[in-house]
């Protein structure tokens, strides 16, 4: 394969990570990988071979692989000091949620730096940290320098619609990949908020289940002029209406408490476990990322799509919706049960997609060491676990008993609503983010 990245002529110096994660980035975001669902996108073939290369380069050897046409994953193994440790899974997915271009204010899949920022889908999910790892892995290897330990490093395919053709598939086709690994570090943490005038960092130590439901309801089809007491639009409706605008009662999770305390000892706001308006105004106090916590207090249950009949004067005889739930860790049985029970007797659910939550302790030495590395560069900034309100390839790396973190460092403008560019419009991150990360990953590498 052509190298995507030339090496310098003579007395020339070879570019840092923090020189080169831009330009990676903006290489990454330039590749289409947009994952609708369905199998219809481009896949993430030509940026998996573009990893490829880029690994390639520098000496190592990485293996690509198809779960199906165009959908691939790359991996590396980097031998650590210390092989006798468990190893580390350092991984990315390479597909990014569809844009559509008209309602951006750039060309979504241009990589654009526009006043110090890197605009393009993915930019924040989650490309920027693909370009910390290439670019701290190169660098790294060009040195001549080894992780603490053991490091496999993989970029997957379809994290966008569930991991079936990427992390799943390495997981259950290829496990010995991951042989001797034990934990993991990839989305969505390690970025800095802003409470109360003061920065602190949150790091991801759990995420919520999902279960993504297809909810049919079946009754008499007829005319439409006719009474029809099973009309199943009108079962599907009520339920769905049920569903969607049940009040999910307040249900604090270790990882949220942990977090509701940290703020409060930041803002001085007391902190009430039992009392809502205490939550929401430590939730508020978050700024933007009180989208992504404000989600976990609670499950969710949002009503996404909806298909029934063919003709106005036509009753169906079917109705179909689809339902995104997202459960707390510990609660899945009763959240479900509660789901069964609002959809009522006229309506079966079929799981479309399902998958574990997950929660792990805010201590131990990777947890520590993560810690260590942001503060080194950040002095003085504190350090909060929290909940992801979505998902991550973590869930398909703990089958094999990885336990696995959010970790995506970056030091952000305190004005950037980063929480809410995540499938959003102008999706963008600054690049001395980026640079700030690189830091951070290649100190967390050398310690953990």
């Amino acid at each position: 394969m052509t190298s995507l990245h030339p090496h310098p002529g003579p007395g020339l110096s070879v570019p840092t990570a923090e020189q080169e994660v831009a330009r990676i980035c903006q290489d990454l975001l330039r590749i289409d990988t947009s994952n609708f669902g369905d199998g219809s996108g481009p896949g993430e073939r030509a940026a998996a071979e573009y990893v490829m290369a880029s690994l390639q380069e520098v000496g190592l050897d990485p293996e690509l692989f198809e779960s199906a046409p165009g959908r691939a994953s790359v991996v590396v193994r980097l031998a650590g000091e210390d092989s006798s440790r468990p190893a580390l899974v350092l991984h990315g997915h390479l597909d990014v949620v569809p844009a559509q271009a008209d309602d951006w204010s750039v060309d979504p899949f241009a990589g654009e730096e526009i006043d110090g920022l890197l605009w393009g889908r993915g930019a924040v999910d989650m490309k920027d940290m693909d370009a910390m790892i290439l670019a701290v892995v190169r660098q790294m290897v060009r040195e001549g320098r080894k992780p603490a330990r053991d490091v496999v490093v993989a970029f997957f395919a379809d994290e966008e619609a569930g991991g079936t053709y990427g992390a799943r598939y390495a997981v259950d086709h290829r496990p010995e990949l991951f042989e001797g690994a034990t934990e993991a570090i990839s989305e969505v943490g390690g970025f800095s908020v802003d409470i109360d005038g003061r920065r602190a960092y949150l790091l991801q130590t759990a995420e919520k289940g999902i279960a993504w439901l297809r909810l049919v309801a079946d009754g008499r089809a007829g005319h439409g002029s006719q009474v029809n007491p099973d009309n199943a639009v009108t079962h599907l409706a009520a339920a769905v209406a049920r569903i969607g605008a049940h009040p999910w009662p307040y249900t604090l999770t270790p990882t949220v408490d942990a977090l509701l305390r940290g703020v409060a000892d930041l803002t001085g706001l007391g902190y009430d476990p039992a009392d809502p308006g205490s939550v929401d105004a430590l939730v508020a106090a978050l700024g933007p990322a009180s989208r992504f916590v404000g989600a976990t207090v609670q499950h969710t249950s949002n009503p996404s799509q909806l298909a029934a009949g063919y003709k106005a004067n036509v009753i169906p005889g079917r109705a179909e919706a689809t339902v995104d739930v997202r459960l707390l860790p510990g609660h899945e049985e009763e959240g479900m049960a509660t789901i069964e029970a609002l959809a009522g007797e006229h309506v079966r659910i079929e799981p479309i997609h399902r998958d574990i939550s997950l929660e792990v302790p805010f201590t131990g030495d990777l947890v520590d060491a993560m810690v260590a590395s942001l503060v080194a560069e950040d002095p003085g900034a504190s350090v909060l676990p929290y909940t992801l309100s979505g998902g991550t390839d973590n869930k398909s790396l703990a089958r094999l008993g990885i336990t696995g973190y959010g970790f995506a460092p970056l030091q952000l403008p305190a004005d950037l609503d980063f929480s809410g560019m995540f499938h959003g419009v102008d999706e963008r991150v600054p690049v001395a983010s980026l640079r700030f990360g690189v830091r951070v990953l290649d100190r967390l590498l050398r310690t953990c």
